[in-house]
C-alpha cells in the first residue's frame, strides 16, 4: 500500500512542476485505487533542496563528524528533502557559489556568530518559509576557520542566523545545522522526535 502511494505521488510529481507545493495530511484509497486527500494544518513539498556551502576540505573533518552528517542526510530522505554539501577551497569560491545561487533565485542564509538566534520551533518555521521564498531551494553558508568573508556579511539582502552562542568548528557546525534541518522536518510532521 505504501509503495502504491509512493508510485502515485511520483507520477503526480513528474506531471507537475517540482517546485509546486502540495498540501495534504491524510490519503484514503477508493475502490478504483485513486487517492484523495484532506487538507489540514501542514504542507508537504516535493523536490525540496537544501545546499550547505562551506569553506574547507571535505577530507579535513574527523570520521565521526562525517558519520553523524551522513546519518541525518539519510534520515532526511524520507522527508523528500535533499541536503547537499558543497565544499569550497577559499572565500573567493564561496562568494562565487553564493552569487550563483542568488542568480537562480535561491534563498541564501548565512551562519554567523552575529546573526539572530531562534528556537528550534522558530527555525522549523523559517526553513519552510525560506524554501517557499526560494522556489524549494535554500542555501546555508558556513565560513571557514576565519569566519565568513566581509563581502557576504555586508550584503544586507542576505538572512543571517547563528546556531549557538558557543563556538564550533565549521565541520561541527555543518552537523549541528543538518540535525536542526532534520528536526525542522520532524516538527513539521508532528513526530515525537522533537520534545517540546
Amino acid at each position: 500500500r505504501a509503495t502504491t502511494l509512493f508510485l502515485h505521488l511520483f507520477v503526480v510529481v513528474l506531471t507537475t512542476s517540482c517546485r509546486r507545493a502540495f498540501a495534504w495530511s491524510s490519503f484514503t484509497q477508493s475502490s478504483s485505487s485513486i487517492y484523495t486527500y484532506s487538507r489540514q494544518s501542514y504542507t508537504l513539498r516535493m523536490g525540496m533542496q537544501v545546499k550547505i556551502r562551506i569553506v574547507g576540505r571535505k577530507s579535513g573533518s574527523e570520521q565521526w563528524l562525517d558519520d553523524a552528517y551522513s546519518m541525518y542526510e539519510t534520515r532526511l530522505q524520507s522527508s523528500l528533502l535533499d541536503v547537499e554539501t558543497v565544499w569550497h577551497k577559499n572565500d573567493a569560491e564561496l562568494i562565487k557559489g553564493v552569487h550563483t545561487d542568488l542568480n537562480k533565485n535561491h534563498l541564501v542564509v548565512l551562519l554567523d556568530p552575529k546573526g539572530t538566534t531562534c528556537t528550534s520551533e522558530v527555525f522549523a518555521e523559517k526553513v519552510f518559509e525560506w524554501l517557499n521564498q526560494g522556489g524549494s531551494r535554500l542555501s546555508f553558508v558556513i565560513g571557514g576557520a576565519e569566519g565568513l568573508p566581509a563581502e557576504l556579511l555586508q550584503d544586507k539582502s542576505l538572512q543571517t542566523i547563528r546556531l549557538s552562542d558557543l563556538t564550533f568548528t565549521h565541520q561541527f557546525a555543518r552537523v549541528c545545522l543538518t540535525e536542526q534541518i532534520y528536526r525542522a522536518t520532524e516538527i513539521k510532521k508532528g513526530s515525537g522526535y522533537h520534545k517540546w
